[in-house]
């Protein structure tokens, strides 16, 4: 088994100062080791035969690396094998720290595991994703050490080239685990430590079977609620960044911040309060984001979800010009911008994250549909109609179904999934209770149209409740002293 824990940790003044310069150098290193090896490429693949183009120098084994994932350097090993990009630039480091000696005050550790940091950017764009990217001070905050390099000692911590330092202890590692990797993060609101841990004899929890799910649960995202479920109920949603509050007072900040003087020890300090604000709304959504993934994974075997492009959904509208002027017209992005706002303030690609970690820790699995026609289609006769849903409401066009559009919506979810995946699910009371359809001329009441509630009984005691009376009264009754146990204390 793996976890990992956060510990805050309470280092020095000198400790800081000094982790900061880490931070910097680091930065520099990994961006240099970038743009390294995209030279490479293109002395391969770009540039011919040549290993420059100023020096037109001819590419040979002995003064570049003749492969596709290459770095400057001595490309053969003392075995006569080719070495990768990685193997050339750890062997640089000595190099590095001869022409550099400011860089022998980080522990070679932590060079090492810099350099692995960008090979697994490398390793992810094979993989299909984005290509790795230069860093910056804002993107760039932490730093790895290697398994066994970090000492604990109760509630202080020993990392190498720094010293002994505090932490608050809010957990502790129970001794069966061992410390696989300790990696120190700077964030707004001070220094912290990630620690993976892990236990080989506890084995992980099995991954559910699909033929094993009895019971599901599915899920439709939303903006006026975070979530709505099969079953009927939802899930608030705070908007913890753009609630009315939080939103004058992000503009009064970031507006103090546009008045002050770039490089200026003000300028820092508006910029700190604008981040803290930052920092205490991700920790305040993260928080309520657990809380809510627990519940909902507690509700069935499977949870069911959509498979959103949230990227695409939050992506600019395209510009729109005129041929005749060839000046720009309307295409909406100013109305679509808030719409924007409110999706990334819901997060719903971390909420999703959030479900699937706490879903596989409990032996669960979420599973994740095409959204296509989710919220269009009828739960009852099946009939595809973009035009029976008007914003939150759902009329059928066909069968005249009326219904909520998101609750609806995540019917068709848990529907669509069950015919993908084969599910063989029971019927639950929280899923099959319907309303009760009413008569021309009757009147609604809450027993007919939601299941009934426990009732609960009063206290018996001698002393009435001021206020209440004893018997309820007839529609025409107009006097309350002959049906109250209390006389008048007018007569």
């Amino acid at each position: 088994m793996i976890l990992s824990y956060v510990y805050k940790l309470r280092p020095s003044g000198s400790q800081s100062a000094k982790m900061e310069l880490w931070l910097d150098m680091l930065r520099s290193h990994y961006n240099w080791c970038l743009a390294d090896r995209i030279e490479t490429y293109q002395q391969q693949f770009v540039q011919g035969a040549y290993c420059n183009l100023k020096t037109r120098a001819e590419a040979t084994p002995l003064t570049c690396c003749i492969v596709k994932n290459g770095a400057t350097g001595n490309p053969w090993q003392d075995s006569g094998k080719k070495r990768n990009a990685v193997t050339i630039q750890d062997a640089a480091l000595v190099e590095l720290k001869a022409s550099r000696p400011w860089y022998k005050s980080i522990d070679s550790d932590v060079l090492q595991r810099n350099i692995a940091r960008l090979n697994t950017a490398y390793q992810n764009f094979f993989d299909g994703r984005g290509f790795p990217v230069f860093k910056n001070r804002s993107n760039f905050r932490s730093f790895e050490y290697k398994p066994g390099r970090v000492k604990f000692q109760g509630n202080k911590v020993y990392l190498p080239k720094i010293g002994l330092m505090r932490f608050l202890n809010s957990r502790p590692i129970p001794d069966s685990f061992t410390v696989k990797s300790v990696t120190i993060r700077c964030k707004t609101d001070g220094w912290f430590m990630s620690v993976r841990i892990e236990d080989k004899s506890v084995p992980e929890l099995p991954k559910r079977d699909i033929s094993s799910i009895k019971t599901a649960v599915g899920l439709d995202m939303g903006l006026t609620k975070l979530a709505y479920c099969s079953d009927g109920s939802d899930i608030q949603n705070p908007r913890f960044a753009t609630n009315k509050k939080t939103k004058r007072i992000l503009k009064i900040r970031q507006r103090r911040l546009s008045r002050t003087k770039k490089g200026s020890q003000n300028r820092k300090k508006r910029l700190s309060q604008v981040a803290s604000l930052h920092n205490k709304i991700a920790n305040h959504r993260n928080a309520y984001q657990w809380q809510i993934a627990n519940k909902i994974v507690k509700k069935a075997d499977a949870v069911i979800v959509e498979d959103l492009n949230i990227k695409g959904m939050v992506k600019r509208c395209k510009p729109k010009r005129c041929e005749k002027t060839g000046r720009f017209l309307s295409n909406g992005q100013s109305a679509k911008r808030g719409l924007n706002r409110a999706i990334l303030d819901a997060a719903w690609g971390e909420f999703i994250s959030k479900i699937e970690y706490v879903a596989a820790k409990s032996g669960k699995i979420l599973l994740k549909i095409n959204p296509k026609h989710t919220s269009q289609t009828c739960s009852v006769c099946g009939h595809v109609d973009k035009f029976s849903r008007d914003r939150e409401k759902f009329i059928c066009t066909e069968c005249g179904h009326f219904d909520h559009a998101d609750r609806q919506a995540a019917r068709n979810i848990k529907q669509k999934a069950v015919q993908e995946y084969g599910l063989n699910l029971i019927k639950v009371l929280r899923d099959s209770k319907e309303p009760k359809q009413l008569s021309l001329f009757e009147t609604p009441s809450t027993e007919s149209t939601v299941p009934k509630r426990r009732k609960q009984t009063a206290l018996k005691s001698k002393r009435s409740v001021p206020g209440n009376l004893a018997v309820q009264l007839d529609l025409f009754s107009q006097n309350i002293w002959n049906v109250s146990s209390i006389e008048s204390p007018f007569f």
